[in-house]
């Protein structure tokens, strides 16, 4: 995966593992238009992007190899799109200043996933557990599930702190 912009492929893993924000995920649909769609993600390390026996994440810079982990309805439109062209652009950044956040992209692969391991892995990660009524809604037996793994090809770190010292978050909502 080829890695540019202000943040090291470290500061890259790190941003996406604790920020608990949508993904933006872009891709065409079969008739050629754009489509963007917001989905959870989790990141997932391949065995050589983990730091070595002893070594600290900051000791070992890694050579960018992660994928991103999506879950979403098999009736999904962007399932459909995704099949027909597999191509994708993504962004995962920060919606308060300092503004800071990674873009890429890359080709996805869509897996079945009738246990829902991903989708609870996602629930976990952004609600804190599997309890909600709207868990409950997207873990009914009824409803089939996919995995949509992105592979990056490419991607770009920025942060924005130094250049917005001197700007305070304001509050959106």
């Amino acid at each position: 995966m080829r890695v540019r912009g202000t943040l090291s492929p470290t500061r890259i893993i790190n941003l996406l593992e604790d920020a608990t924000i949508p993904i933006r995920l872009a891709c065409r649909t079969p008739a050629d238009n754009l489509w963007m769609c917001s989905l959870w993600y989790r990141l997932e390390r391949t065995e050589a992007d983990e730091p070595a026996n002893g070594e600290t994440e900051t000791e070992t810079e890694t050579d960018g190899e992660w994928r991103l982990r999506c879950a979403t309805a098999a009736s999904a439109d962007i399932v459909s799109f995704l099949e027909a062209d597999p191509r994708v652009a993504f962004e995962v950044s920060t919606n308060q200043p300092p503004y800071a956040g990674v873009r890429g992209r890359g080709a996805v692969s869509i897996d079945p996933d009738p246990e829902k391991e991903t989708l609870r892995d996602l629930l976990e990660r952004y609600l804190g557990d599997t309890e909600s009524e709207l868990a409950g809604e997207l873990l009914d037996d009824d409803r089939e599930e996919v995995t949509i793994t992105i592979e990056p090809a490419a991607v770009y770190g920025w942060d924005f702190a130094e250049r917005m010292s001197d700007v305070e978050a304001t509050d959106s909502s």
